[in-house]
């Protein structure tokens, strides 16, 4: 979610009470107590916090978790997956490996069209449109180096296609198609020997490529549509302007506002369960949507930590006997550190950028900030619940034994167990050890204490800010006012342009959630020196920084994961491979695991039957789900999660 974003994706946790869809469908009765009914909502009402608004609907130029949820429901892939995040056909009806992975071909669907938002037909949707798109992602001078890391490191040729078009002008690579006769198809393992049928070329044996296909860096595009808008018109397309061949079109677009989407009847899957419409409200709080959802106007929403507790204290509460946990999502949430970081008057930051390049430093934050309050914030009831010491999600992949990736890790890290009152790697001792030693150390290198942390939230998002308020404070109690200071700023429209560009961030709290089934996608988005490594390029601007120290141990990583990567033939000592390169990271903190989001809803929504897979771009896809006029109960929730596969107890 790009990740991730998404990819995931990746996802702000300044928004992260945010993060699931929620709501109440107009004259649903959502205040009765009673157990849900059979009867299947035709209408969906959700919502997203105004600081997750889309910044783009271009599917192949995002990486943004915010704009896939979208997306995923507006153009389809090759594969999707089911409630139980198992593999299930798309727009390719099946797909066949004859050589171990090396090579993979997918047999497309007939009669699969590119719709306008009218639902009028434009144009066939074809084997060659996979073509495009990936020509179009793999092209410097059309995409910018977004979503190229799976197709670079995977795909044979398409690396060097890349590299190819950076040596173009501008006008040169944009006149480059995927074209019978093309200099892509001369050099990208990629073929469409039929209008039916994609054959992919991997750089070596890759079993799990067909994950891959979930995410939006093989998605198809429309030569047609390209040339109708031209690079940039396509770029920046949007409801007026795209071709849809999803689930859904997009009808009405009022951005920071309200989102119709409405069912297309050109889908593929046409026995598929699916809403007439689907109405995405942008909220500015959860407590202003707890009082859209009072009113019947949203079939779901998750309670900000004053609601949930006033509510779970209260037997007589209407609401009571409704509260559920929801099941948790794919996202793994870290503190992304930015290592070059500007002041707002186009300055370096010199005392940030000296003080977080000091491993002790980080270390003092790793082994002493307290999340508890934090967490609370999600998971009032819970929170502990909600802690990570991990980068990779929990349930991405498993050792042959059956262990969870995640173990490794805590094996080399030497993580003890939870007593279920405090986290697991506080260390008060270390701490303060540690404390002193950065003190000490950047004192001689001139750093002025305590440290100024710039940290943003939109201006607009009452629960943000009182995260980040909660935030503040926890900085404050655990490491001592000397030490730091956490700074709420603000900004007005798109984080990533207002914030992230200028790079004015000391840290963001992200959320990646994988693209495909291997710790590589998680890893290889901080890698040092690599166009592809999202967090590197986007966030962390190590490529940037001058700390030689720093730099070495970035440096270390790298290659502990480039060794991880190469080992192709054995998925057990590759696994343990990227765990070692992992706990060095985390060690090292050259980013600080946060959380998970588990947050406490009310709900019409059975999440045990949404599409909840540990990578792709397709959890968000409303297709398939059940849902009931009355409100679901905490009782049968428990029995929904007690009856659930693997994604009931991914974070647990």
């Amino acid at each position: 979610m790009k990740k991730s974003t998404a990819k995931l994706t990746a996802l702000t946790l300044a928004a992260m009470m945010a993060l699931a869809g929620c709501g109440s469908s107009g004259g649903s009765t959502s205040g009765s107590g009673e157990s849900a009914s059979s009867d299947q909502l035709t209408d969906l009402y959700t919502w997203e916090t105004q600081a997750r608004e889309v910044e783009t609907l271009n599917v192949l130029n995002s990486q943004n978790a915010a704009d896939s949820n979208v997306i995923t429901n507006l153009v389809e892939g090759l594969l999707s997956t089911d409630s139980e995040g198992q593999l299930i056909p798309a727009l390719a009806e099946d797909y066949s490996t004859d050589d171990n992975g090396l090579t993979w071909t997918f047999k497309l669907r007939e009669g699969l069209k590119w719709v306008d938002k009218n639902g009028e037909e434009k144009a066939d949707c074809t084997a060659q449109d996979f073509l495009t798109g990936l020509e179009f992602v793999m092209n410097y001078h059309k995409n910018a180096s977004t979503n190229i890391s799976m197709p670079q490191e995977m795909i044979t040729g398409a690396d060097e296609y890349y590299e190819y078009t950076k040596t173009l002008s501008e006008e040169e690579g944009r006149a480059l198609t995927a074209d019978e006769g093309s200099k892509f198809l001369e050099m990208v393992g990629i073929e469409a020997p039929d209008d039916y049928t994609v054959v992919y070329h991997c750089t070596s044996e890759l079993p799990y490529f067909p994950t891959v296909a979930t995410y939006n860096c093989l998605y198809p595009a429309s030569q047609a549509l390209i040339d109708e808008l031209g690079i940039d018109g396509f770029l920046a397309c949007d409801d007026t302007t795209m071709w849809f061949n999803g689930a859904y079109l997009l009808t009405s677009y009022t951005p920071n506002n309200e989102k119709v989407l409405t069912k297309n009847e050109a889908y593929w899957d046409t026995e598929s369960q699916r809403f007439d419409t689907v109405t995405i409200k942008m909220i500015e709080s959860l407590d202003t949507g707890f009082q859209l959802y009072q009113a019947g106007e949203l079939d779901r929403i998750d309670l900000s930590e004053s609601n949930l507790t006033t509510i779970y204290n209260d037997e007589n509460n209407e609401y009571h006997d409704q509260l559920v946990e929801k099941r948790p999502d794919k996202f793994s949430y870290q503190f992304h550190f930015n290592y070059s970081k500007m002041k707002e008057d186009g300055t370096p930051d010199d005392n940030w950028n000296k003080a977080i390049a000091n491993t002790a430093f980080r270390q003092a934050m790793y082994y002493g900030l307290d999340l508890t309050s934090y967490y609370a914030r999600t998971n009032a009831i819970n929170p502990l619940k909600c802690e990570n010491n991990f980068y990779t999600m929990k349930g991405l992949v498993y050792m042959s034994d059956g262990r969870d990736y995640t173990d490794v890790v805590a094996e080399k890290l030497s993580l003890g167990e939870s007593d279920g009152e405090t986290m697991i790697r506080l260390d008060a001792d270390k701490a303060t050890q540690l404390k002193a030693q950065a003190m000490e150390e950047l004192s001689a290198e001139g750093v002025t204490f305590p440290v100024e942390i710039d940290y943003y939230v939109p201006a607009n998002n009452q629960t943000s800010i009182d995260s980040a308020t909660v935030l503040k404070q926890a900085f404050s109690d655990s490491l001592g006012d000397d030490f730091v200071t956490l700074n709420i700023k603000t900004y007005v429209n798109n984080l990533t342009a207002e914030v992230v560009d200028p790079q004015l961030q000391s840290f963001i709290v992200n959320g990646w959630g994988a693209d495909y089934g291997d710790p590589q996608n998680f890893l290889g988005q901080e890698t040092y020196g690599e166009d592809g490594a999202y967090y590197s390029q986007n966030y962390s601007n190590i490529n940037d920084a001058t700390d030689e120290e720093l730099i070495s141990l970035y440096q270390q990583f790298t290659d502990l994961v480039n060794t991880a990567k190469a080992i192709t033939d054995d998925t057990d000592a590759r696994y343990e491979a990227y765990a070692e390169a992992e706990a060095f990271m985390i060690e090292n903190v050259l980013v600080m695991p946060c959380n998970y989001n588990i947050a406490w809803q009310l709900t019409h929504v059975n999440d045990y039957t949404t599409k909840n897979a540990a990578f792709g771009i397709q959890n968000y896809k409303y297709v398939g789900w059940e849902t009931s006029v009355d409100a679901y109960t905490t009782e049968q929730y428990d029995e929904f999660a007690s009856g659930s596969g693997n994604g009931a107890s991914a974070a647990e």
